[in-house]
């Protein structure tokens, strides 16, 4: 009796369960689809926004064209309107080119002139200066430096080989040295030559010379009057000038530097008329001018 009453309770309490257990997996899936769509609709956000970025972007791009064709056609306004008024002057232009052209060939004459001038200037010094150093000891070398610097021949000589010790007087072994470079001083007339004498900075002691300038001046003049006296160099061609100190090319702090600054430099540059006659020839451009 009692097993029969509690028969429809249990089947009864099944039915709830059962029911209970597909509610759940309906709310489960539902709740899945949520978060599915949740998902979806997140992604659709951010796909509208970057879609609105670019047309913003593109609609910039669109006005950024709209103003540069603006600017293209106004440039093109201005192009025509040039070749409209250089179509109208041609006349007169084509007489201003002739001119121009006629003034350009004299200049490129001229120009080459100059050019040929300077590359036989070039080789002249190349072979003044070889035939030199050929001509000087190993021994002389030592105290003689041969350079060509911006078209003019530096012939450098120490004061220890030019000169007696303490003096501006030229010394009896210097005199060998200076007869060669005399030759060819007098192998090359078409030249000039600058004796210029330098010193160190060490103040100079003696009661007849004032100062450093006086002694790099006396030496330059001794140099100069053996040239002229002992080996017949034109004293037409020569110049003496003295920069005592002031043109050092070597520290003065040290032995070797103040010996290498206490010279004497004999510098053979091509005559200063020929320079002034190659100005003479200058095409006249006021003449040819526009």
């Amino acid at each position: 009796m009692y097993k029969k009453r509690l028969l429809p309770i249990t089947i009864l309490l099944g039915g709830i369960v059962m029911s209970s257990c597909v509610s759940n997996k309906k709310y489960v899936a539902l709740e899945t689809q949520h978060k599915d769509l949740a998902e979806l609709y997140q992604k659709g956000q951010m796909d509208l926004t970057e879609s609105r970025a670019k047309i913003k972007s593109l609609e910039d791009q669109l006005e950024y064209e709209r103003k540069n064709n603006a600017s293209l056609k106004e440039a093109y306004a201005k192009l025509q309107s040039t070749l409209d008024n250089s179509i109208a002057q041609n006349s007169q232009g084509n007489v201003n080119i002739s001119k121009l052209v006629d003034e350009i060939n004299a200049s490129n004459k001229y120009i080459q002139h100059l050019v040929n001038t300077k590359n036989k200037s070039d080789s002249l010094n190349m072979v003044l200066t070889n035939n030199l150093t050929r001509s000087l000891s190993r021994e002389e070398l030592k105290d003689v430096d041969v350079q060509v610097l911006k078209g003019v021949v530096y012939i450098s000589l120490s004061d220890n080989m030019l000169y007696k010790s303490g003096s501006y007087e030229v010394s009896d072994k210097a005199g060998e040295t200076l007869s060669k470079i005399a030759k060819i001083i007098q192998d090359y007339r078409d030249y000039d030559v600058l004796i210029e004498g330098n010193t160190d900075t060490d103040p100079i002691s003696k009661p007849n010379i004032r100062n450093n300038w006086d002694l790099s001046t006396l030496r330059a003049s001794s140099v100069v009057q053996a040239l002229q006296t002992m080996y017949g160099v034109d004293p037409k061609r020569l110049t003496a000038g003295g920069r005592g100190e002031y043109n050092p090319i070597a520290d003065n702090t040290s032995a070797n530097g103040k010996a290498r600054n206490r010279r004497t430099q004999i510098i053979i540059t091509p005559k200063l008329d020929q320079f002034m006659e190659l100005i003479d020839k200058a095409p006249d451009t006021e003449s040819t001018s526009m």
